[in-house]
Order: structure tokens, then sequence, then C-alpha cells
């Protein structure tokens, strides 16, 4: 009796001790599957990105009634994101801190309906062409001394500072070219006369006066022709590389001409986004 004792206490000490090892083989198999699926979703995580932007310039980035960011760029920004598994936030900067916060790699890069000029691409890189832009005239609509950009001569125009606006206003012989740090504030004094017509972006007037600002109107020809590029710091070609295969991207998908229809209810030019045709 005692033998088979002795021979049952054994077998209960050996079964007890596989249970302790297999329950430690597998937590440990339990730690490494865990830990396995967080490195998973880390490595599926959307890459988070800042880029900055005047956010009052519509159509393309501005704060609507209910405080929400929307516009042309804002859209094309949440559909990179899609395509290319990042996730960009956009943050409000002056247009004219744009480039410096792009030259000390401050933000990761910029939308902000930029003009593409030899300029910037020496402090900044771009990618493809995304918009093809003109600059245009705008007076208050009982204005009929003023029917171009010839007629400027000696004329109080107001222009956002930094723009490309701005530097077309500067040319105007005997003319004051009056900045201001948003275009909102050009089209107030525009309307209240301290000043007699605004030099901006044609897309940002027709807007501004589609919005039912029926005290404005645009005249003359369209005085430039100018390509929007998104812009990134000259140290982050691998953001530049993944914005120009997006945009690619969303060319191909339709994507990008669903948006441009959206805002500017016509279809692009058939290059867009990419190298502008000569």
């Amino acid at each position: 009796m005692k033998k088979w004792f002795n021979i049952g206490l054994v077998l209960l000490t050996v079964l007890a001790f596989m249970v302790v090892v297999a329950g430690c083989g597998g937590g440990d198999q339990a730690k490494e599957t865990a830990g396995g699926s967080e490195q998973q979703q880390a490595a599926d995580a959307p890459q988070k990105l800042v880029f900055g932007s005047n956010t009052s310039y519509a159509p393309f980035e501005f704060y609507n009634d209910n405080g929400e960011l929307e516009g042309f760029d804002v859209d094309l920004i949440k559909a990179i994101n899609e395509v290319a598994n990042v996730d960009i936030e956009i943050k409000t900067y002056d247009f004219k801190g744009l480039i410096p916060a792009l030259e000390t790699a401050s933000i990761d890069g910029a939308i902000s309906a930029m003009t593409i000029t030899d300029d910037r691409k020496k402090k900044v890189d771009f990618s493809v062409p995304y918009y093809l832009s003109e600059q245009s005239v705008a007076v208050r609509s009982n204005n009929e001394t003023i029917k171009g950009f010839d007629d400027l001569e000696g004329k109080k125009i107001g222009v956002q500072t930094g723009t490309t606006g701005e530097i077309e206003a500067n040319k105007v012989p005997n003319a004051e070219a009056i900045s201001y740090d948003t275009i909102d504030g050009a089209f107030m004094d525009l309307n209240n006369g301290a000043i007699e017509a605004v030099v901006c972006d044609y897309p940002v007037v027709a807007y501004y006066i589609n919005q039912g600002n029926k005290g404005v109107k645009i005249v003359g020809d369209m005085t430039t022709s100018e390509h929007y590029g998104i812009a990134v710091p000259k140290q982050k070609p691998e953001v530049l590389k993944m914005i120009n295969d997006a945009l690619a991207t969303l060319k191909e998908n339709g994507k990008y001409a669903e948006i441009y229809k959206k805002w500017f209810g016509v279809e692009p030019p058939d290059y867009l986004p990419g190298e502008p045709q000569s």
C-alpha cells in the first residue's frame, strides 16, 4: 500500500510540475503574441505630419460658419492622408511665416495656394503643380475708372503680404501697395473706400464675389499664369516623394478631379496634378 502511495505522490508531483511549466510557457507565448500585435499596430498607424497654411484664403483654406476648416487644399490633404496612410495636421500660419518655418523644418510641409517661383525654390522644394491660377484686379462695382491692370498707376492697391499679388502690385508705377496679413482685410478696406483696388489670385476674388459680395467686380484680363505647389523643407525629400506619389494616385483614381470640380465647377486641366505644359 505504501508503495502505491509513493508512486501516486511522484506522479502528482510530475503532473504539477508540467502544469507550472505549461503555464509559464503559455504566459511567454501570450506576451509574445501581445507584443507582436502592438508592434503590428504601431507599424500600421499613420505617420503624423504637420503642414502650415494661411487659413483665411477661400476657397482654398478657410473656416466656415461652424468653425470648421474647409476648402480645396483641405480636401486635397484629406485625400492624400487616405491614399498615403499619413495623418497630416494643418496648422494656421501667417502666409509670410510659411517659408521661414519650412527653411528650419519647423513644419513638415505647407499647403496654402502657394505659387511656385524661382525665388521660393531656392529655399524650399515644391511638389508637382496641383493648380493653375492667375492674378486679377478687383474694384468696387461702381468704379468705372479702373478697367484693368494698366489703370492702377498712382492708385492705392490692397494685397496680401508675401504673395505674388504683392509682387505684381509693386511693379505698378507710382502706385501704393498696401499689404495685409490676410486678404480679408484688403477686401474690407476696398469696400469701405480706403483703397481703390485689390490684386489677388482670380479664384479667391471670384469665390468672394460668389459668396454674395456683389459690391466688388473683377476688371480687365488676367495678368499672370501661376502654378501652385505643396512646399516641403529641403531636409525632407521623403515627404516630397510621398506627396508626389499621392498626387499621382489621386489623378489616376479620379479623386483629384472630383475635388477640383466640387470647388471650381469645372474639370481640371489634363496635366494637373503634374508637370506644367510648356
